[in-house]
């Protein structure tokens, strides 16, 4: 049972006062010169083992940044379209015998990118329309949840598809267009509830609802309380929460990132929690990583390394307790597909498993490749989608060769593009978050 919602507002991102580009912002010569060249990360990295092309490699990406930290290169659309070919999927993280920390110095060269303002023209149109103006502000993306939840089912969608009107839009847009998820018929909401244990109170987390999530996948974000009070939890929704600032951070865009980092502190720290968990890979990546974006802000610099601390997966944290194990049966041969934060930002592989494991019935089919990025990416797929094309094909093909009636991953980028990539091919095999298929066994008993 949820308690009443307290009435503490989300404050305001205001952009029009940014600082602006700071001198720290590029990327750290130790970090940089890490990288001995040995050529280890070539085979785990998508963009290189679909293209065979130096520059669409780690280290061919890194020589770039050497060479303009050196003064030997300017930063040229044709050097930024090699790094904006990245996927920053950091699987050449998990592989890297020097430990370079990539995902880290590729945020900071587009960082140097964004100041100078030699972003492509898809990312320069993402940034502007979505991450500046959409993410930054739930009440925005409520609002926007909604039209697209009346575009979709109104049938105005299915119209303009169908006469031609959206070849009008520029690229980009028509990709975005192309590519939106249906919406969920009921929204998640952060109103500062508090959902109740069921049975014995272990402790109090806090959940992140996050900006996109709650829109498109509230039925999932509803499992995970779900699960968590049938496992003894009272969950708590801070109001005052917002997004991640995660996407905001793949661009560059760092100071908008420490701004939703600052906020998503004092809105979790000041809820008492004892740990702060999301179902977003990619978000929990970003959480864990607010202690390095924010080690040089006085003010939030011991408050961020212990706002890291407290922060996990879902998956992390109910495979720690360990999870109850359903009571009733779910026959069923699923496979999993491994985000890419959660196996290489975060080194979290084991933990969904276990939970799959611990449900009775369910067969746990493993694909070739599962860690391998599907091409999602936050935005990638909108402003890459030939590449991101060929990337999801291969997936495909890795997951009908495991003959699984159902796709499970816990990243909610995921889930949409393996639905995409599902949809191309005329299937209808279910893609599912972990917590749902641990709700769904718990609900069957």
């Amino acid at each position: 049972m949820a308690d009443a919602p307290t009435h503490h507002v989300s404050p305001p991102i205001r952009l029009n006062d940014e600082p602006g580009f700071q001198g720290r912002d590029v990327p750290a010569e130790e970090d940089l010169y890490r990288c001995v060249h040995c050529g280890l990360c070539l085979s785990a990295c998508p963009t290189y083992t679909h293209l065979g092309v130096e520059t669409e490699s780690p280290r061919g990406r890194i020589a770039l940044m050497k060479a303009v930290h050196e003064g030997r290169l300017g930063i040229s659309e044709r050097v930024v379209s090699h790094w904006e070919m990245c996927l920053q999927c950091r699987a050449c993280e998990a592989v890297c015998p020097s430990g370079v920390p990539y995902g880290r110095i590729m945020e900071y060269s587009r960082a140097q990118v964004l100041a100078q303002d030699k972003q492509g023209v898809g990312l320069k149109r993402v940034s502007r329309w979505f991450l500046r103006a959409a993410l930054p502000h739930p009440r925005r993306l409520r609002w926007g949840g909604k039209l697209l939840r009346v575009y979709q089912r109104w049938g105005i969608q299915s119209l303009l598809r169908n006469i031609g009107v959206l070849r009008l839009l520029p690229s980009t847009l028509r990709e975005m267009e192309r590519q939106l998820p249906v919406m969920g018929v009921r929204f998640f909401a952060a109103d500062g509830q508090v959902y109740r244990a069921a049975g014995d109170r272990r402790m109090t987390v806090g959940l992140l609802s996050g900006c996109v999530m709650p829109l498109m996948q509230g039925s999932t974000m509803e499992a995970t309380v779900r699960v968590l009070t049938r496992n003894g939890c009272d969950v708590a929704v801070p109001r005052a929460q917002g997004c991640c600032g995660a996407l905001n951070l793949h661009a560059g865009d760092l100071e908008l990132g420490r701004r939703l980092a600052r906020r998503n502190i004092d809105a979790f720290l000041e809820a008492g929690v004892e740990f702060i968990l999301t179902a977003s890979a990619g978000c929990g990546s970003s959480m864990k990583e607010y202690e390095e974006l924010l080690k040089d802000d006085p003010a939030y610099a011991e408050k961020a390394r212990h706002f890291s601390e407290m922060t996990q997966d879902i998956t992390e944290f109910l495979a720690g307790l360990p999870v109850d194990p359903p009571r009733s049966r779910l026959d069923r041969r699923v496979t999993y597909q491994d985000p890419c934060h959660l196996a290489h930002a975060q080194r979290i592989t084991q933990a969904p498993r276990t939970i799959l494991e611990a449900i009775p019935g369910v067969e746990l089919a493993e694909m070739e490749q599962s860690a391998m990025c599907c091409g999602s990416a936050g935005f990638y797929s909108m402003v890459q989608p030939s590449l991101s094309g060929r990337i999801l094909e291969t997936k495909m093909g890795n997951v009908a060769a495991t003959g699984a009636e159902m796709v499970v991953t816990a990243n909610p980028g995921c889930v949409m593009q393996l639905e995409a990539g599902l949809r191309a091919r005329g299937e209808d095999t279910p893609v599912a978050h972990v917590v749902d298929l641990l709700d769904e066994a718990y609900r069957a008993e």
